[in-house]
């Protein structure tokens, strides 16, 4: 297989396991449920320029290593396939936080079929990678978190939406989202995290 998968001649299947579910923002000619093996979502990248600043990080979802993923696969047709791939290097890419790759999926049909889908996976390696956070410390970068996408609040309640309306409950994110969604009128600056 050919490593860019910008030249592959097929239509093109993109997991969407984030923003993408509820703002995918490119042209498909097929939604379909699907859920990844291998790898989870998880609030564990630093968002210095969609949701947040290097000054004040915020928190955006990646794909990282062990569990499974439930989420959207987009079908592209062939003809839009390397506009598409150009336009999610440019959203996702912009500080290279993901490594782009193509992935096996499992789609929520019947019967079930597993295609190849192009996921945007975690670079452990990376600056940005956050790891496992605590509760605490999620609230906090997420309520400080305010990029050229807006506010990281607003991600975080739009994804556990969209996972809702899927069928879906993660425990943790469900958990910081009525957290946020508690707090949003008017939170008091907490002195604790002056110190961090």
């Amino acid at each position: 297989m050919d490593p860019n998968p910008a030249h592959a001649q097929e239509d093109l299947w993109v997991f969407a396991y984030g923003s993408l579910m509820w703002r995918p923002d490119f042209p498909f000619v097929e939604r379909v449920e699907s859920r990844l093996v291998g790898a989870h979502r998880a609030l564990c990248v630093y968002s210095f320029v969609h949701r947040g600043t290097p000054e004040r990080p915020g928190l955006v979802l990646g794909l990282d290593r062990g569990g499974t993923c439930r989420g959207i696969a987009y079908r592209v047709p062939a003809t839009e396939r390397a506009s598409t791939i150009a336009y999610l290097r440019a959203r996702e890419q912009v500080t290279s936080v993901y490594l782009e790759r193509m992935r096996p999926v499992w789609l929520k049909q019947e019967p079930e079929r597993r295609v190849p889908a192009l996921c945007y996976m975690v670079d452990r390696g990376h600056v940005q990678y956050a790891g496992r956070l605590t509760l605490e410390q999620q609230l906090h970068h997420v309520r400080q978190g305010h990029g050229q996408s807006g506010a990281n609040r607003d991600y975080v309640i739009a994804t556990v939406s969209a996972l809702e309306q899927l069928g879906y409950r993660e425990t943790d994110l469900h958990l910081l989202a009525q957290r946020l969604a508690g707090t949003h009128e008017a939170h008091p600056p907490h002195p604790e995290h002056a110190s961090r």
